[in-house]
């Protein structure tokens, strides 16, 4: 059987969860909302011929932001064989909105009534026949985490696939609606009928986004005047019957069947063990005055711990081991008697280059592991809830702070995180503003830096770095929002998900999706790279080896750019290769210093010119692959150049301005 199953739900419900039960894939998961922001598809299996595609979580089928857009349009245009529309069982009421939209579409679904366990937990009870009865669909309760109920959802899913119902139903659509609501969805649905179907909509629900004033729909089926004005008319006389708008009558309806709906089938406390735990934890983490100075505390923890006597002793003890295999390498390539310009092309060249990169990737994965930790348990969310106030300052909602946190990690999906936004006003500015973030790939170069002229303050440096980003980010904003962006934000709107104990496999997940990423660079373009820089630097205008590196190709390129960086204490040609190497890849900058200063970044350095450069590091135009994504996700090239002088442009700015007032102080 060769069906194609949709992944439908609310954010936060366990859908990417569900995927890699279903398919053995391994997206990550997160307890925030927008871990998904674009479709995603896998095979189930030991089932061929089921295809399942994960879509964005969504709360209604009238789309605000661009992954709602992807979602409806993937349900309604691509009609899939059969939905399983995943129900948060801990937040049943909330869920089922959407599924009763979902209805509508009239395609083959079933119910997955997902975390049963916790509902079972809090000893609470819910009736899944009394469910079926009621809503006419299979409903099936699954625990995703643990697979369990899994085998029974992909039978169900066969048999609504093949038109079958569960018992008790007689095969028409179910009627939850009543009164003036139901008639006007009566007479709207006989007046589309026809158009509906001709553009490729179930009736009832073309009926009841005109209903709610749909403009897609309305111009997707095309009616005449005399249609158009009659369904006008209906819709007045339901709000004037109701004393309410429409859009306030169709949710009203809803929410009236699915009270019934619950006061019928549903048992449980008043508030769950894990809700009155989240509760008293928010009464700190959610703080209008405290909130934010745990976070600082809490990240200045997590830094102190990967930067200092922890991180420093296992990355340490890293490079020991990858200083150990360089010069077994080269005492092996002198042993067969390789030439001298070849054993140092292969050691000075791509072995130490990436060497030096790699010998940070214990400090990469400790610092991920702790802010793996901190998403599954649900803080993060909470920090998108405290940090809107601050956000709203320079024009952005704390929904925009999410991209910022994907940012720590990696840029690019950051910046395609960026399209959750509603917003085409908050979208752009968010993508200027998040390559501020300081992304993993700028560690290693704030860690040799650390290490070389602050061994005592490395932490502190770190936080400083890390926190500066945000604030370079805040005050750019308010720029942006006084001169370009003018306007407000948004309305915020966020669900805080429970507090819940790190999944091991969510956690390890994560991490090896960091360590895989950072390693693929490391052998692929930071070996490239390091063997150009070694070209580069040992080669002359006429392809001759020089001995001095002064008079290589890289030089002269660089020693021609170097006076612009003169007011930020690095104006040598050494520091403009590794800026033009970081554009690559951040981490080549450390490799490229690695091949062209042997003698070490003090020889080209002082503590307060190597300040000056890694705040330059941090804010710079980040990789070609964010530059990429950006200019995917704006569309348009001359926003992508305005963004890339931008950045490189605040970057100069506060890294000459630490230098000058540096040197003003007499530091």
């Amino acid at each position: 059987m060769n069906l194609t199953v949709a992944l439908a739900g609310n954010q936060n419900c366990g859908k990417t969860t569900l995927f890699n039960q279903l398919t053995g894939s391994n997206q990550h998961v997160g307890n925030f909302p927008g871990v998904t922001v674009e479709k995603k598809e896998g095979t189930i299996r030991n089932r061929d011929g089921i295809r399942v595609v994960d879509l964005p979580g969504i709360y209604s089928l009238s789309p605000y932001t661009a992954e709602e857009v992807v979602t409806r349009d993937f349900i309604v245009h691509e009609k899939p064989d059969a939905i399983i529309n995943i129900v948060d069982a801990t937040n049943i009421e909330r869920n089922l909105y959407l599924s009763l939209q979902l209805m509508t579409l009239h395609l083959p679904m079933v119910i997955a009534l997902n975390m049963m366990d916790e509902v079972r937990a809090n000893e609470g009870a819910i009736d899944v026949d009394g469910i079926q009865r009621k809503l006419g669909v299979f409903v099936v309760p699954i625990v995703a985490n643990r697979g369990e109920g899994l085998d029974e959802l992909l039978e169900r899913v066969a048999d609504a696939a093949r038109g079958k119902l569960p018992f008790g139903v007689d095969g028409r659509l179910v009627d939850f609606c009543a009164g003036p609501v139901h008639k006007a969805l009566h007479s709207i649905t006989h007046i589309v009928e026809e158009p509906a179907k001709a553009a490729g909509y179930a009736p009832r629900f073309a009926a009841t986004k005109l209903i709610e004033g749909d403009p897609p729909m309305e111009a997707a089926l095309s009616l005449n005047g005399a249609d158009r004005e009659i369904i006008r008319k209906i819709t007045a006389e339901m709000e004037s019957e109701l004393g309410t708008d429409r859009e306030a009558a169709i949710a009203d309806m809803r929410y009236t069947f699915i009270e019934d709906l619950i006061r019928h089938t549903v048992v449980k406390k008043l508030e769950s063990r894990e809700q009155a735990r989240s509760h008293r934890f928010d009464r700190l983490f959610t703080h209008r005055v405290w909130g934010l100075p745990v976070f600082v505390a809490i990240m200045g923890i997590v830094f102190w711990v990967t930067f200092g006597p922890v991180g420093s002793f296992i990355s340490d003890g890293f490079s020991v081991a990858i200083d150990w295999l360089v010069g077994l390498a080269d005492a092996g390539l002198t042993r067969v008697g390789v030439s001298d310009w070849m054993r140092a092309l292969v050691v000075d060249g791509a072995l130490t280059g990436v060497g030096s990169v790699l010998s940070f990737l214990p400090v990469i994965t400790l610092l991920f592991f702790f802010l793996a930790l901190l998403e599954d348990t649900g803080y993060m969310a909470r920090i998108a809830f405290v940090l809107d106030v601050l956000l709203r300052k320079i024009g952005l909602s704390g929904r925009s702070f999410v991209p910022m946190l994907v940012g720590f990690g990696c840029t690019v999906p950051a910046i395609m995180a960026a399209r959750t936004l509603s917003s085409e006003r908050d979208r752009r500015l968010t993508i200027l503003l998040t390559p501020f973030m300081s992304c993993s790939a700028k560690v290693p170069v704030y860690a040799v830096f650390c290490a070389a002229f602050f061994p005592r303050h490395g932490a502190l440096v770190m936080t400083a770095l890390y926190f500066g980003g945000v604030l370079v980010a805040i005050l750019s904003g308010v720029l942006l929002k006084q001169t370009v962006f003018r306007g407000n934000s948004v309305p915020f709107v966020l669900e805080l998900p429970v507090y819940r104990l790190p999944s091991p496999a969510s956690v390890a997940l994560h991490l090896w999706d960091k360590v895989k990423d950072f390693a693929q660079r490391a052998f692929t373009i930071i070996f490239v790279g390091s063997l150009a820089i070694w070209i580069l630097t040992n080669l002359s205008w006429t392809f001759s080896l020089v001995a001095d590196g002064s008079r290589s190709i890289l030089a002269s390129v660089g020693s021609f750019v170097a006076p612009v960086f003169s007011p930020n204490g690095f104006g040598n040609w050494q520091s403009v290769a590794a800026l033009v190497s970081g554009f690559a890849a951040k981490e080549a900058v450390i490799s490229t210093f690695s091949v062209i200063l042997p003698g070490g970044l003090e020889s080209a350095f002082t503590p307060l010119s190597a300040l000056s450069f890694l705040a330059f590091t941090l804010l710079y135009t980040p990789c070609v692959a964010a530059v990429a994504a950006t200019r995917r996700e704006l569309g348009s090239l001359k926003w992508t150049a305005a963004a890339i002088v931008f950045q490189t442009g605040v970057a100069w700015v506060v890294s000459a301005a630490i230098f000058q007032t540096g040197s003003l102080l007499g530091f």
